[in-house]
C-alpha cells in the first residue's frame, strides 16, 4: 500500500515539475523574443539612417556651413551648438541634481514633509511634456530673469531678455533633473547602512562619511544619471523652440547670451519648413546620424571617467 502510495506521489510531482518547467521555458522564450525583436528594430532603424545619409555623410558635411537655403553645405554650426548645450546643461543640472539626492537619502527624515513635497515635485516634473518646459523657459527664463537683468543693468535695451543658449540649456536642465535625481538617490540607497554608522563611530562628521564614504561609492550611479540626462538633451528639440534655438545662423555662438543653431532643431526645419524637403532627405538621415555619433560619444566619454574612477575606487 505504501509503495503504491508513493508511486502516486512521485508521479504527480513529477507531472508538477515539468509543468513548472514548460511555464519556465515558455517565459525564457518569450523574453528572448521580445530582447532580439528590440535588437532587430535598433539595427533597422540604424540601417536606414546609415543607408539613406551615406551620400552626404563626409568631413566637409560636419565641418562647413549649410548654404543655398540649406539644401547644401554642412552641419558644423548646429554640431556645436547642440555640444554646447549639453555641456552647460549637464553643469547646470547634475551638481544641484546630486545635492537634491544627497538630501533626501542622507539627511531627510523619513516622515520629512518637505521631503515628501520634494519627491512629489520630481514626479511632477518627470510627467510634464517637453514643450510645456519651453513654454516655462520663455515666460520665466527670458521675460522674468532676462528682462529684470536687461532692465536694471541694461536700460532696458535687450540682451539677456532674449532666447539663447544659456537660457536653452538651463531649460533642458530641469527637463533632465528627475532623472539624474532618481538616478542618484538609487546609486546613493545602494551603500550599505554599516559603512556609513562605522565612519561616525571612528568620529567622523556626517558631511565627512558623505564625502569619503558614500560619494565615491556611489559614483558610477552619479554618472549614470549624467549619461541618462545627456542622451535626452542632445535629442530634445521642444524645450528650446522659444529658449534659443536658432533656423539659421552665419556664425558660431561667442557667448551664452548667443542664440544658436541645434541637431534636432535642424532636422525637423528641414523636413518640414524645406523649400524642397526631398532635396534636403539625403542632408536630414545625415544630420541625424551626426546627432547619434554625438550622443553615443558623449556617453562614451562619461563612460570611460565612470570607469576609471571605479577602478581607483577598488
Amino acid at each position: 500500500m505504501n509503495t503504491v502510495i508513493n508511486e502516486t506521489e512521485n508521479h504527480f510531482f513529477s507531472n508538477k515539475k515539468k509543468g513548472v518547467d514548460v511555464k519556465g521555458k515558455f517565459i525564457i522564450g518569450i523574453t528572448q523574443v521580445a530582447v532580439l525583436l528590440i535588437i532587430t528594430v535598433l539595427f533597422i532603424i540604424l540601417g536606414i539612417i546609415i543607408y539613406e545619409g551615406r551620400e552626404k555623410f563626409s568631413w566637409e558635411f560636419i565641418s562647413s556651413f549649410p548654404t543655398n537655403g540649406m539644401t547644401e553645405g554642412g552641419i558644423f554650426p548646429a554640431l556645436i551648438g547642440t555640444f554646447i548645450l549639453v555641456v552647460v546643461m549637464s553643469i547646470a543640472a547634475v551638481p544641484f541634481g546630486t545635492i537634491t539626492a544627497i538630501y533626501l537619502t542622507e539627511y531627510a527624515k523619513e516622515n520629512s514633509k518637505i521631503a515628501a513635497a520634494v519627491r512629489f515635485s520630481i514626479r511632477t516634473l518627470a510627467v510634464v511634456p517637453s514643450i510645456i518646459f519651453g513654454l516655462f523657459g520663455l515666460g520665466f527664463f527670458i521675460q522674468f530673469v532676462g528682462g529684470g537683468i536687461d532692465k536694471t543693468f541694461n536700460a532696458g535695451q535687450l540682451h539677456w531678455g532674449q532666447p539663447n543658449i544659456l537660457w536653452a540649456s538651463l531649460t533642458m536642465a530641469l527637463l533632465t533633473l528627475p532623472v539624474i535625481i532618481v538616478s542618484v538617490e538609487e546609486a546613493l540607497k545602494t551603500i550599505p547602512r554599516e559603512l556609513r554608522e562605522a565612519s561616525l563611530a571612528l568620529g567622523a562628521t556626517k558631511w565627512q562619511t558623505i564625502k569619503n564614504v558614500v560619494l565615491p561609492g556611489s559614483i558610477s550611479g552619479i554618472m549614470t544619471g549624467t549619461i541618462l540626462a545627456v542622451s535626452r538633451g542632445a535629442g530634445e528639440v521642444a524645450p528650446i523652440l522659444f529658449t534659443g534655438a536658432a533656423y539659421y545662423l552665419a556664425t558660431l555662438p561667442e557667448s551664452l547670451s548667443d542664440q544658436f543653431m541645434n541637431l534636432g532643431y535642424h532636422i525637423y526645419i528641414m523636413s518640414t519648413q524645406s523649400s524642397d524637403v526631398e532635396k534636403t532627405m539625403p542632408i536630414q538621415f545625415a544630420t541625424t546620424l551626426v546627432l547619434l555619433i554625438l550622443t553615443l560619444s558623449l556617453n562614451l566619454v562619461a563612460v570611460i571617467i565612470r570607469s576609471r574612477i571605479r577602478r581607483r575606487a577598488k
